[in-house]
């Protein structure tokens, strides 16, 4: 009897005492900065940075999103921004200055900056499916009349 009540008995801790922990986990919400690497710029004393390391260059934006994965709507349009790979850090670096490593490279600056479909418009997208998904759910169907038979 003791050798079966107490596997049971520690499945059952461990079943409730996990419910505890996803109780308090929370989905993150709210609006964040993203910044994305869009140009590797060669490893040159031109590019060196005080600690050492080299910059790329990189944007910057601010979106709302749900849980980092579904982009809703853009709150700051894309800048490009000085990056330090190896810190994960960014740089604001003067217009003129900018224009001037976009000109060296013989980069394009409006392909640059130009966020992807999904960050873009996926976000509505998506939620306007589960938005329509839920109401679709909600909405009682019609319910076909059976005509009574006699036998």
């Amino acid at each position: 009897m003791i050798s079966i009540a107490r596997p049971i008995l520690v499945t059952l801790l461990i079943a409730f005492s996990s419910v505890s922990v996803f109780a308090k986990a929370r989905i993150p919400l709210g609006e964040r900065e993203v910044l994305n690497k869009v140009y590797d710029l060669p490893d040159t004393d031109e590019f060196k940075l005080k600690d050492g390391n080299f910059m790329d260059l990189a944007t910057l934006h601010k979106e709302f999103n749900i849980a980092y994965l579904l982009p809703l709507y853009i709150t700051a349009e894309p800048k490009l921004v000085g990056f330090d790979a190896q810190t994960e850090s960014y740089y604001d670096i003067p217009q003129d200055q900018i224009d001037a490593i976009l000109a060296s490279q013989k980069l394009n600056k409006e392909a640059l900056i130009k966020l992807p479909f999904y960050t873009r418009y996926g976000g509505k997208i998506v939620g306007v499916l589960i938005i329509g998904l839920l109401i679709w759910g909600v909405l009682p169907s019609k319910k076909e009349k059976v005509e009574p038979t006699n036998i």
